[in-house]
């Protein structure tokens, strides 16, 4: 079959267009099936079944395009767009994700210069800007699961790429929310296997300095991930078999303000203990920690946060107080100070958070009056519910 033309539609391709706008994924695969339908045919505009697809924000379409071969790539349209620049414009994030693990080069540009990242966070798609930010290939992992020259045995067994892979791939870098990652999947709560894990982030870690590209924000991302695994690991020796412990020690706040002070201590420990001291990234965070005393603001987290992911991934949105989740919603039902992400992050958090919510509730009285006639925002578990711990 030809190439395609921009504009040059047979009949059935220009019905395939309307059927994706109206979002009928059964009649787009049924004529994905007909030989008059080319997957990758170019509007007059150049742009491919993919992209409109991808610009609707229809997962499922994406999907199926991508099974029967759409060129996650093509980059006919006339200003230079392509599908991963669309999946970014439409703000869903797992039509981006989608479009990174189909091969997506995130460094095309359009006619005006900006990248798919570039463009998501023009229109305010922060989110989408995160994943495209973090993006790490599976497949970059995955080569450490084979042997390599005269290794008899690979560095990291098959059966931990996708688990370890999940945690890469997290936007979300709060210590306890890795933990929980770690902690849901019986194959890395093991000694062993977070060793081998650990062992294969370090790896990483100087491959991404010694690369001639150097990249200074994956290195640290992989440094931070080893250390969280490492830290997991030495719990696990200690007979802490579920990493409960861990997890209360990242919690657990200060007397009168519940500043978690662990947390803050162990972040920076991890960032002092990066191995590669030249590093322009390391230095700039040292340079805005250091002045800073634990308790006050900007905190570690944040710094580093910032720094791997983006400042404007901040703009406008409530954090899991346990997890450190984005959009958390929920509220806490006494002082409607603090918010969650769910039931089981309150209740882990409430050990520590109770010791100061009478205070908070005290501090904010007036405004709490107003939030109780005025609050839309869901409040979490009942009073009864609430203590809980």
């Amino acid at each position: 079959m030809a190439a395609p033309k921009k504009g040059d539609l047979s009949a059935a391709e220009r019905e395939i267009l309307q059927v994706i706008a109206a979002g009928d994924v059964q009649e787009v695969a049924r004529l994905l099936g007909s030989k008059d339908v080319r997957v990758n045919c170019l509007d007059e505009y150049g742009m491919t079944p993919l992209m409109h697809a991808a610009y609707k924000g229809q997962a499922d379409m994406c999907s199926l395009l991508l099974q029967h071969g759409a060129d996650v790539n093509c980059n006919e349209h006339d200003y230079g767009y392509t599908a991963l620049m669309f999946a970014g414009l439409s703000g869903k994030t797992d039509i981006t994700s989608m479009m990174l693990d189909a091969g997506a080069e995130t460094d095309l540009v359009n006619s005006v210069g900006r990248t798919a990242a570039q463009m998501a966070a023009f229109v305010g798609q922060h989110d989408c800007v995160t994943v495209i930010n973090n993006f790490f290939s599976r497949a970059r992992l995955e080569y450490y699961t084979r042997p390599q020259g005269l290794e008899r045995e690979a560095k990291l067994p098959p059966k931990l790429a996708g688990p370890l892979h999940k945690i890469i791939m997290t936007s979300n870098l709060n210590p306890v929310k890795l933990v929980m990652l770690v902690r849901e999947n019986p194959l890395l709560v093991d000694v062993g296997a977070l060793e081998k894990c650990y062992h294969v982030m370090d790896l990483l870690c100087e491959q991404c300095v010694k690369q001639q590209d150097m990249n200074e924000v994956l290195a640290m991302k992989m440094h931070y991930i080893s250390y969280v695994l490492q830290k997991c690991m030495a719990f696990l020796l200690d007979r802490d078999d579920k990493l409960d412990v861990l997890i209360k020690s990242l919690l657990k706040g200060r007397d009168g303000d519940g500043f978690p002070q662990y947390q803050e201590k162990f972040i920076r420990d991890c960032i002092r203990k990066f191995p590669y001291c030249e590093a322009a990234l390391l230095q700039q965070l040292v340079r805005s920690i250091a002045p800073v005393e634990i308790g006050n603001d900007p905190t570690a987290f944040s710094v580093l946060t910032q720094a791997l992911t983006g400042k404007m991934a901040f703009i406008d949105a409530e954090f899991c107080a346990t997890c450190g989740e984005r959009g958390a919603e929920k509220r806490c039902s006494l002082c409607k100070m603090v918010t969650y992400c769910g039931l089981m992050c309150q209740r882990l958090h409430w050990f520590t958070h109770k010791k100061i919510c009478k205070g908070l509730q005290e501090k904010d009285a007036p405004r709490l009056r107003e939030l109780n006639g005025k609050l839309h925002t869901p409040i979490l578990a009942s009073e009864d519910e609430c203590l809980f711990g």
